[in-house]
């Protein structure tokens, strides 16, 4: 009797290994494509902090063209300032030049 129930449980041993043995070998396909996965998640990555890094690049050369806008922005102001100024000085000067023709030739005639 007691061969007959290690016969029973060695076949059903041997049933539990084949049945385990048949998961192991469904499980494989989704162990490989988990494997997969996570290459494609590691190369993913990569090209994620690449392109952060490019952003961060493409930022910095923003700002730059920004501060080089606002500067461009800002000449047409200057030079209307300098023009006025300049005109300023011309209108003065001139005046300035005319009234000392004006008192040299009535010294110049003796009427002062």
């Amino acid at each position: 009797m007691i061969e007959t129930e290690y016969i029973e449980r060695l076949t059903k041993v041997e049933e539990r290994s084949k049945s385990n043995t048949h998961q192991i070998e469904d499980l494989k396909p989704v162990i490989n494509e988990i494997h997969t996965m996570s290459k494609t998640m590691v190369e993913l990555i990569s090209e994620v902090r690449h392109t952060n890094e490019n952003v961060s690049n493409i930022s910095e050369k923003m700002e730059r063209i920004d501060s080089k806008v606002e500067e461009i922005e800002k000449r047409p102001g200057k030079n209307w300032s300098a023009t006025k100024r300049t005109f300023f000085t011309s209108i003065t000067s001139s005046i300035g030049t005319a009234v000392a023709a004006g008192i040299l030739y009535l010294i110049s005639k003796g009427g002062i």
